[in-house]
């Protein structure tokens, strides 16, 4: 297998017969120690947070494909995940939905809304980039610099919340509030845009009785019942 690239939480190489192959780490994103999912830095490690970010994701990405959203899943093994090839956006495009106001919201915006005020699943996109903090992108500026085409900007959101207001409706079966979860998305050789990447407790906040939820326990949660 061929690395292509070092990840944070996850590697990814490709394989000999033109997939790719996903590798789950127990790193966690966050600072000194602290799980944050927006954190741009591993901040934790954590025994099995792979193998239950690996599991959380196959579970959507089945309920997902279910419902007739096409994703880059094959198969899983171990901690490894087995993915159709697909191009990013740019150099990767991070896609928010927020039903509750946290997080970086709250650190832009916090003196117009407060922590907790409920969303209308308001959409964000951001530029992956850690060095830059991963800036916000108007739909204005990701034609003008040619990461997205016309029309893409619309479909990226509409897709987004269709497919969050599955897994917020999911984990609401389970007792389980979703607040806010990061998406991406790529496309397939045949130009198509596909849900990509990873859908676990590392990558949304989500509250039960109104506490936080921690991936591992999350994972358990959503994969064992």
């Amino acid at each position: 297998m061929e690395k292509i690239t070092e990840g944070k939480t996850k590697d990814l190489y490709k394989l000999d017969d033109g997939n790719y192959q996903l590798v789950f780490k127990d790193d966690m994103t966050g600072t000194n120690g602290v799980f944050d999912p927006g954190a741009n830095t591993v901040g934790l490690t954590v025994d099995g947070a792979g193998i239950a970010g690996l599991e959380m994701s196959v579970y959507f990405f089945k309920v997902l494909e279910d419902k007739g959203y096409k994703t880059q899943f094959i198969s899983t093994e171990n901690n490894k995940m087995t993915i159709k090839p697909a191009s990013i956006f740019g150099k990767g495009l991070e896609v928010i939905c927020r039903f509750v106001a946290t997080g970086s919201l709250i650190r832009r915006y916090g003196e117009f809304i407060t922590e907790g005020s409920r969303l209308d699943s308001l959409v964000e996109m951001t530029l992956k980039n850690d060095e830059g903090g991963d800036p916000l992108i108007t739909e204005d500026s990701l034609i003008a610099i040619g990461i997205l085409k016309p029309g893409e900007y619309s479909k990226l959101k509409k897709l987004t919340q269709e497919i969050s207001k599955i897994i917020k409706d999911d984990l609401a079966e389970k007792n389980l509030e979703l607040w806010d979860i990061k998406l991406e998305f790529g496309k397939d050789p045949n130009g198509e845009i596909i849900l990509i990447d990873e859908i676990s407790g590392g990558n949304m906040r989500v509250k039960r009785d109104g506490v936080t939820v921690s991936p591992l326990e999350l994972s358990a949660l959503i994969t064992q019942t």
